[in-house]
C-alpha cells in the first residue's frame, strides 16, 4: 500500500484545535509512526493558512525521514481569512493558482514533493484541461506523486479523469453518512480503481444524541465483548469491511485513540453483524 491503512488528519492539530506547539506535534508525528500511522492529512486552508507551517517546522527537526511518511495535501478552497485578501470564499483551480498552491504548502511543510494532491472541493467552473496542465507539470516536475479529488461525486470525477488518472477520492463516509455507498460513487470508484478515503469516519454517533445515534449506541454495546473493542473502533471495522477498501482519515490527536484506531484494521466485521449496525442506523431492515 502507498499509505497506512488508518490517515492522521491534521486539521485540529494547529490553530483550528488543539494549537500544538513544535514539540507537541514532533511527538505526535512520532507516535503516529510508531503505531503504522505513516501517512498525514493536510489541506493549504487548515488553521487560516498555517497549520502546514507549523508541521513543517516540526517535521524538520524531528529527525523523521521524509520518505518514511507520506504527505497528502489539498488546494483549491480560497478561504476568508487575514492571511489571504479574499472577498468571498471562493474556488480557484486555474493552472496557474494550482501551480503557485502547491509551491506554497511544499515551501510550509519543508519537504520537495507531495505524495498526494488532491483537489479540495468540485468547482462548478473548473476546466478539466487546464487542471491536466497543472497536474502533468507538478508531476514531471516531481512535485506530487499522486493526484487526487475530494467530495467529487461519480460525474465530476469522470469529466476531470478523461484528461488525466484519478488516484484517489477522499469523501466524507461513515456509518451515519453512508451516500457514497448508496449513491453509486464508491461503485464508480471501485469500477475505476479509485482509492476511496473517507473525512469524519465516526461521522455523528459522538457528536449527536438522537434515536438514530441512540439505537446505534445500543446495537454496537451488544457487539462489544464477541470483538473485544471498543465502539469507535466498530465503526472504523464497519468501513473499512467495504470491498472498495475505504482508508479512514481520522481526526483524534488522543494518543491512546489513534492506538485504537490503527488496532481497529485488525477486526473483521462478520457478515451479519456488520448489516445488524447498518439496521441499527438506518432504523429498518434493508429492502
Amino acid at each position: 500500500m502507498k499509505y497506512s491503512k488508518i490517515i492522521a488528519g491534521t486539521m485540529t492539530w494547529g490553530n483550528w484545535g488543539k494549537k500544538m506547539s513544535k514539540k507537541e506535534m514532533e511527538a505526535l508525528m512520532q507516535h503516529c509512526i510508531s503505531q503504522g500511522i505513516t501517512t498525514f492529512d493536510h489541506a493549504d486552508i487548515y488553521g487560516a493558512y498555517t497549520t502546514e507551517t507549523d508541521f513543517g517546522n516540526a517535521l524538520k527537526s524531528s529527525g523523521i525521514i521524509r520518505e518514511d511518511i507520506q504527505l497528502i495535501s489539498k488546494c483549491g478552497i480560497q478561504y476568508v481569512c487575514e492571511n489571504r485578501n479574499n472577498k468571498v470564499k471562493h474556488y480557484n483551480y486555474s493552472k496557474d493558482y494550482i501551480i503557485w498552491s502547491i509551491e506554497e504548502s511544499l515551501k510550509n511543510l519543508n519537504t520537495e514533493y507531495l505524495d498526494l494532491l488532491l483537489l479540495h472541493r468540485p468547482s462548478p467552473l473548473m476546466d478539466a484541461e487546464e487542471i491536466a496542465e497543472a497536474i502533468t507539470i507538478l508531476k514531471k516536475d516531481g512535485k506530487i506523486k499522486d493526484f487526487g479529488v475530494s467530495n467529487f461525486s461519480a460525474s465530476q470525477m469522470d469529466m476531470v479523469g478523461l484528461r488525466m488518472d484519478i488516484d484517489v477520492n477522499q469523501i466524507e463516509f461513515s456509518l451515519t453518512e453512508h451516500s457514497a455507498m448508496l449513491d453509486g460513487t464508491l461503485d464508480y470508484m471501485k469500477t475505476c480503481g479509485i482509492l476511496p478515503m473517507a473525512w469524519s469516519p465516526l461521522g455523528l454517533v459522538f457528536r449527536e444524541d438522537n434515536e438514530q445515534t441512540r439505537r446505534i449506541h445500543k446495537q454496537l454495546g451488544q457487539l462489544l465483548d464477541k470483538y473485544n473493542a471498543t465502539e469507535d473502533q466498530l465503526l472504523l471495522a464497519w468501513t473499512l469491511k467495504h470491498p472498495a477498501g475505504i482508508i479512514p482519515v481520522v481526526g483524534t490527536t488522543n494518543k491512546d485513540r489513534l492506538k485504537q484506531a490503527m488496532e481497529a484494521t485488525k477486526i473483521n466485521l462478520e457478515l451479519e453483524d456488520w448489516f445488524l449496525i447498518l439496521v441499527a442506523c438506518q432504523g429498518h431492515k434493508v429492502p
